[in-house]
């Protein structure tokens, strides 16, 4: 300590979740964590965190706001994808979900403060309730809202807590329905491409595997990739170069089935001749890439009216239950 001004060394700076995770060496998901008494984080280590914290004078003033039942008229939105030069802000997912979430929001006569889950730990606006866009992988990103003590619902799978609010896709249905549909084209050997550490991904998985049980088709590998064209293009072209046989490609997004689609035709295989490949979003592009590709659509556009409704249930102290709207398989070319 500088000073005696404690660990920040500025006398009077509030110190922030950060703050804390430096003072003691761990992860910032961490303290979130365990300021808000979660199982996945140890005993010793959640009464080691607390402590610090509050030696350290920590406050989160949206908390204490909260208490104090005062209104801000305002809905933090926090998307958990951290924008890349693959997978920008500007793409369909998430600017559809953002569109039905400010139509409704704007016809409730609402606010809306958009933030990254990384800014929304270090500094979190002046909200009433907050819209999650995105679990995080291992719902880390769920953790850290849930510690604010806020009203929240999330974009996702129902994988936390029981009384968590969650809005998302069906999205087991939609791994039965891509299964289904290569197993109609007498695709036997079948590839898996997504990362199933985020929960949508791997109930998409789980649909596809379960499924498949049973048939004489079988997944063959699982390749654990980002959702970007980058990705899913890598993936395939390294199976491929290993000499890896498969005839049928179900991606978790339409980015990854486009990158794979590319790999495939850039090794001189033909998409559907040689391998089916099957999306996952209907994203505008599906529409346009070449060959057309099928995909599995979820409606993002009504998914962001009812995440908007469900948080401004639970900010007005109603209740609110989770809810996963329906897929289904939009046939093209690939």
């Amino acid at each position: 300590m500088a000073n005696g001004t404690g660990p920040l060394g500025g006398g009077n700076a509030r110190p922030t979740m950060a703050d804390i995770a430096r003072e003691l060496g761990v992860a910032k998901i961490t303290v979130s964590r365990a300021l808000s008494d979660s199982p996945t984080v140890k005993e010793s280590t959640r009464r080691l965190i607390r402590d610090t914290a509050e030696r350290m004078g920590y406050r989160l003033n949206i908390s204490a706001r909260n208490l104090r039942q005062q209104r801000t008229r305002t809905i933090a939105v926090v998307i958990e994808m951290a924008p890349s030069h693959d997978r920008l802000m500007s793409e369909p997912y998430p600017l559809s979900l953002l569109g039905g979430i400010m139509q409704e929001l704007t016809a409730a006569g609402q606010n809306m403060v958009l933030t990254t889950i990384e800014l929304f730990a270090q500094h979190p606006p002046s909200a009433d309730g907050v819209i999650l866009l995105g679990q995080g992988v291992h719902d880390d990103a769920a953790a850290a809202i849930e510690a604010t003590g806020l009203p929240y619902v999330v974009w996702g799978a129902a994988h936390g807590p029981p009384g968590r609010v969650v809005v998302g896709s069906d999205n087991r249905a939609g791994g039965r329905l891509a299964a289904d549909y290569l197993r109609a084209r007498r695709r036997r050997a079948l590839l898996f491409l997504g990362e199933t550490q985020h929960g949508e991904v791997e109930d998409r998985l789980q649909g596809f595997a379960d499924a498949l049980k049973g048939s004489d088709a079988a997944v063959i590998d699982r390749i654990a990739c980002a959702f970007t064209a980058a990705a899913g293009r890598e993936a395939v072209d390294r199976l491929l170069a290993e000499g890896t046989a498969f005839d049928g490609v179900f991606a978790a997004s339409d980015a990854i089935a486009m990158g794979a689609i590319e790999a495939l035709q850039a090794r001189g295989l033909s998409v559907p001749g040689d391998v089916s490949v099957v999306g996952f979003d209907d994203s505008p592009g599906a529409a346009i890439v070449s060959p057309k590709l099928t995909t599995i659509r979820q409606d993002w556009a009504v998914g962001g009216e009812l995440l908007a409704k469900k948080v401004l249930d639970l900010v007005a102290g109603k209740g609110a239950d989770s809810r996963a709207m329906g897929v289904e398989l939009v046939a093209r070319e690939s």
